[in-house]
């Protein structure tokens, strides 16, 4: 149960997943603000809804970190595997 633990925590503290889930959240927060955005901020950026565009880009690099972070998981070390009996000791 232990091992079980320490590799879940592992895994969501990998940085991938830490970038790409506030990449991501902050991608839908401003692709919602794009969205909502009055005319006049519209006009401020010269016709650009920048918010809209930034948040779309951000939310798509979010979720590549994301993806690449399920698609390639973190190798982890076990310390307490028992050595190879075929090796003959070290030490």
């Amino acid at each position: 149960m232990q091992r079980l633990l320490t590799g879940l925590l592992a895994s969501l503290l990998d940085i991938r997943v830490v970038i790409g889930g506030l990449f991501s959240i902050y991608g839908v927060i401003l692709t919602i603000t794009g969205l909502v955005d009055s005319p006049a901020a519209r006009a401020k950026a010269e016709g650009v809804d920048v918010n809209l565009w930034v948040g779309l880009a951000m939310l798509a690099f979010g979720l590549c970190f994301l993806f690449w972070s399920m698609r390639n998981p973190r190798h982890q070390v076990h310390e307490a595997e028992e050595p190879d009996e075929d090796l003959p000791p070290q030490g």
